[in-house]
């Protein structure tokens, strides 16, 4: 292709902005309002075929079709009206099935306040183990009679297997010795999937069987440390036990014609399944052992549904009774705890049996001191602050079942008996922990008399304080007790000797501390956490708790200046010597400050505890840390620089930025946020200081420029320092420092060619052109204002910048090049106007130094045919099957921006366009649509003043036909 000249249309860009504007149109607000619905009419044309004739038309309109936007006020968004047209069944369904449900949670008395039991499950194993060998005792019985015989009769089948069940009883006994934990765990686990095989099997007497073997499992002490985890265990095969009878007796009422409600009553109920149901009760009734039999039938206690409206009511009683026959008092109570559990799930309502299972453990509460319990702890090595803790778990759930939406009158009863009784620490201990905590907080001086009475050997006080502690960080106590009871509470921390006790009661009341004193009385607890626990360097092996503690101070001190100013709060941190904690511990500070810091600020005690802080998670990046965790850790260290300000004291605030460059060099994010300040800065003080153009405001902006030019060649991500150097380039030239402005952006030319093919963007390779492309043609918005050097000739950033594009290695099927290209004619056309787009104040662009001289503008027209030479050999390159839809669409993208920038009365650049549209069109690859709009576009500029030579060309511009 030849080469041909290039002429830039003559740009008025106030009257194209005055011919852009929309029509003011006059409105009456009366009857306006935007979130009003807008009336749509929409007229619909329908084809009618008839005989004998083309085609007929027939249109209907709807006046009031509404705003689709509008829909969303009011409520009928597009899964509302899915949800309208369902299948009727099916939403009638789903109604009926929200009915339900919402009718059984009306109806349950135990709501989400309530802590379930496995809640409790994990802390309960985690918490009581032992190193101990464990045993198991298994009563085998002889195979003789299986489930499965066939019998003639019901009676005799009911006969059979209560033979089964004594020959259990009866038959051999295999004991497995010297167990450890986890083997005694992970047999418990076999016996519990036996219990399931054989239920599926349909071996029901055998699943009866490992169900009563494991029971009788709950009577033996001999470790008695693991009593606690064994409960669990055991409870847990109870439980499936249960349930599978249930579902069993359930199924059986179920038949073609009728499904069991949700709520059934015992008529609902058919006689086969009643039947089953008492074929069950009567096995578990000739169980022998009292322990077996209350646990059997405690686990199928929801059973008594299937036969009578007061079954439960009446056996819960019956079954409290029993437990009256245990005699070691932590067997009894571990019965009482899981009679309670079943009740509060089936019958939560009966509160009767609840409170008489409490007032029956009071009774018996002294056994716990008597000679039998004191001789089996003897026997087995026990001391007794060891023994009773283990009455904690079944004590806590009973007290939790009674108090829950207990009446006042209730709870205080039950205190006033509590105190009655000797030796009460133990109970003391659980009430504190399952009653309410606005009961317990109000009555915070009657239970400090209640602790002060109570006996040190048996239960220790510092016990019973960390829960009332816990209660009292639940709810506030009488504000004129307060500091009565910080003082008789910390009288007896303080005197701890055993470090972890000591951090374990401390970590409670801080925050009592904190929710009620100033922070003199923080500080001076915070002084004696650390002379607890500095000795043997004894918070080692306390970081949790200390971490906690801090947590709770920063939780409550949102003014940091306050915090800082709490004289023992640095010192403490100094505690933590264990780097990952130490960082932990600095992250939390830090988002403390990023969420409640309101305001910047400059106070020095706040900048230098946190300047800190910072510093110390900065310093823990090393070559192994995670990018998240670079990246939470960047987030928060810029979160602190932006929220410090010194006002109009820029060169403070510019000392801040430097000091901070020096400590957080690591990281990269942190390096580009003090970049992008350092030139908020200098754009504000350029604002501040308007008019004043002394030197020390000049020496000040060029530090600014100077600190970015030093700092942006350490970054490592390639678009980052392009992209800041353009920036940087942009508030240079913004604040008249020319030369600065052109070290930049040459800078940025130069680092183009090491541009590499494929980046890192979120962990995975993406090719970088796409974004090379972005940032030159925001270079290119940039140079169209830089003024030329005086001695480095016309456009020399710009030719400079076209021999790094022409030299780049671009990929082999890419047009990216020629789209750089396309923009670079932008950039000429726009550089050719007598009076340029836009400006910057107080800096001369080249439209001002060159008042359209011919020279310039020759010069300019000549890069332009230089472009236009490299964009047109590009186009012919693609001249192949493969790439002619590529050549289709650059080629109308170069008409268009010859269109829009050319000059299209000169006859050779007409000429070229009229080539481009019909290589467009010329292998059928163009799109139809685009092409007509495109023209009607042309004969609509046409119709414009001085744009009449438009007419001739849109004659030139055919559309291709297909056929």
């Amino acid at each position: 292709m030849a080469v041909f000249p290039w002429h830039s249309r003559h740009r008025n860009y106030k009257a194209e902005f005055a011919s852009c504007r929309l029509e003011a149109v006059p409105l009456e607000f009366g009857d306006y309002h935007p979130l009003k619905p807008i009336t749509v009419t929409e007229s619909k044309t329908k084809k009618v075929s008839r005989k004998g004739s083309t085609s007929s038309t027939s249109s209907s309109s709807s006046s009031s079709v509404v705003d689709p936007l509008s829909s969303v006020l009011d409520g009928t968004d597009p899964l509302s009206m899915f949800a309208a047209t369902a299948d009727p069944a099916a939403t009638a369904a789903a109604t009926d099935s929200s009915r339900k449900k919402r009718e059984r949670e009306d109806n349950s008395i135990v709501g989400s306040d309530f802590e379930p039991w496995a809640s409790k499950r994990g802390e309960i194993l985690a918490r009581y183990t032992t190193t101990e060998k464990l045993s198991i005792n298994l009563f085998m019985g002889s195979e003789k009679g299986k489930a499965g015989t066939a019998t003639s009769a019901m009676s005799e089948k009911v006969r059979t297997r209560l033979e089964e069940l004594d020959d259990f009883e009866e038959g051999s006994q295999k004991e497995l010795l010297n167990l450890t934990q986890q083997d005694y765990v992970n047999r418990i686990e076999e016996l519990n999937q036996s219990l399931k095989d054989a239920w599926a099997s349909d071996q029901k007497v055998k699943a009866l069987k490992i169900v009563i073997q494991c029971s009788k499992l709950l009577s033996d002490t001999s470790v008695i440390q693991f009593y606690p985890s064994k409960f669990v265990l055991i409870t847990d095969i109870l439980d499936t036990f249960g349930k599978l009878v249930y579902e069993r007796i359930f199924s059986m009422c179920v038949d073609n014609r009728s499904v069991l409600p949700d709520h059934f009553s015992p008529e609902n109920v058919n006689d086969t399944a009643k039947e089953t149901c008492l074929n069950w009760f009567f096995k578990i009734a000739s169980i022998r052992e009292l322990i077996p039999r209350f646990y059997v039938e405690a686990s199928i206690l929801k059973c008594n549904k299937f036969l009578s409206k007061t079954g439960i009511s009446e056996c819960l009683p019956r079954l409290t009774c029993m437990i009256r026959g245990i005699g070691d008092p932590l067997v009894s109570v571990y019965a009482r705890a899981y009679l309670c559990r079943v009740g509060m799930e089936v019958a939560p309502h009966l509160k009767e049996s609840l409170n008489k299972n409490f007032f029956d453990f009071l009774l018996t509460f002294k056994q716990i001191h008597g000679d039998t319990v004191q001789n089996q702890l003897v026997v087995q090595g026990v001391e007794l602050p060891s023994y009773l803790p283990l009455y904690s778990p079944a004590m806590d759930w009973i007290f939790q079942c009674i108090s829950y939406h207990a009446p006042e009158t209730l709870l205080t009863e039950m205190m006033e008996r509590c105190k009655k009784l000797g030796n009460n620490a133990l109970l003391l201990n659980s009430v504190m922990s399952a009653f309410r905590a606005e009961f317990i907080a109000t009555r915070s001086m009657d239970f400090i008399g209640m602790i002060k009475e109570c006996d040190e050997s048996g239960f220790p006080k510092h016990l019973l304080f960390r829960s009332l502690g816990l209660n009292l960080a639940l709810a506030d106590p009488p504000e004129g007790d307060r500091l009565q009871i910080l003082n008789e509470a910390w009288k007896v921390i303080t005197k701890l000797k055993n470090p972890q006790d000591y951090v374990n009661c401390a970590e409670v009341w801080v925050e009592y501390t904190c929710k009620h004193f100033t922070k003199r009385e923080v500080s001076t607890v915070l002084a004696d956490v650390i002379k607890h626990m500095t000795p043997d360097r004894a918070f080692e092996d306390s970081y949790p708790q200390l971490q906690s503690i801090i947590k709770k101070v920063i939780a409550h001190f949102h003014d940091f200046s306050v915090l800082f100013s709490v004289e023992k709060f640095l010192p403490f941190l100094d505690m933590f010597q264990k780097e990952s904690v130490r960082v932990e511990v600095c992250k939390c500070i830090m988002e403390v400050f990023i969420k409640h810091q309101q305001e910047p600020t400059k106070d020095p005690v706040i900048l230098n505890a946190l300047l800190h802080v910072c510093k110390t998670m900065h310093d823990s990046v090393n070559a192994l840390t995670l990018e998240d965790e670079k990246r939470m850790l960047a987030y928060l260290i810029n979160g602190f620089i932006k929220m410090v300000s010194f006002g109009r004291d820029f060169e403070q605030q510019l000392s801040f930025y430097v000091e901070a460059r020096s400590m957080f060099c690591n990281l990269e994010p942190v390096l580009v946020q003090l970049i992008h300040s350092v030139n908020r800065l200098a754009m504000e003080t350029r604002k501040v200081m308007k008019g004043n153009h002394s030197r020390k405001t000049a020496a000040f902006v060029r530090a600014c420029v100077a600190y970015c030019f030093i700092t942006i060649p350490s970054l490592v991500g390639i678009f980052a320092r392009l992209n800041l150097y353009l920036h940087s380039g942009q508030v240079a030239l913004a604040n008249q420092c020319l030369s600065q402005a052109d070290a930049f952006f040459k800078a940025a030319i130069s680092l183009i060619p090491e541009v590499p093919k494929m980046i890192n963007i979120d962990g995975k390779m993406r090719p970088s052109e796409s974004f090379l492309l972005e940032f030159l043609c925001n270079f290119f918005s940039t140079l169209l204002i830089v003024p030329d050097h005086p001695e480095h000739g016309v456009l020399s950033l710009v030719r400079e910048l076209l021999g790094v594009i022409q030299d780049y290695t671009w990929e082999d099927n890419s047009d990216d090049k020629v789209r750089i290209y396309t923009c670079v004619l932008h950039l000429l056309s726009a550089m050719s106007q007598e009076t340029y787009l836009y400006h910057v104040d107080k800096v001369d662009s080249n439209d001002s130094l060159y008042g359209g001289d011919s020279k310039f503008l020759a010069e300019n027209n000549k890069l332009c045919e230089t472009v236009m030479a490299q964009i047109l050999e590009h186009l012919k390159t693609l001249a192949k099957d493969e790439a002619l839809k590529r050549q289709s669409s650059l080629g109308l993208s170069f008409f268009n921006t010859i269109l829009a920038h050319g000059d299209l009365r000169n006859n050779r650049l007409n000429q070229l366009s009229v080539n481009l549209w019909h290589l467009a069109q010329r292998h059928g690859c163009a799109d139809t649509r685009t092409m007509v709009k495109t023209l009607e576009y042309i004969k609509k500029r046409s119709r414009q003043p001085d744009m009449g030579h438009l007419t001739e060309l849109a004659l030139r511009l055919p559309l291709q036909t297909r056929t």
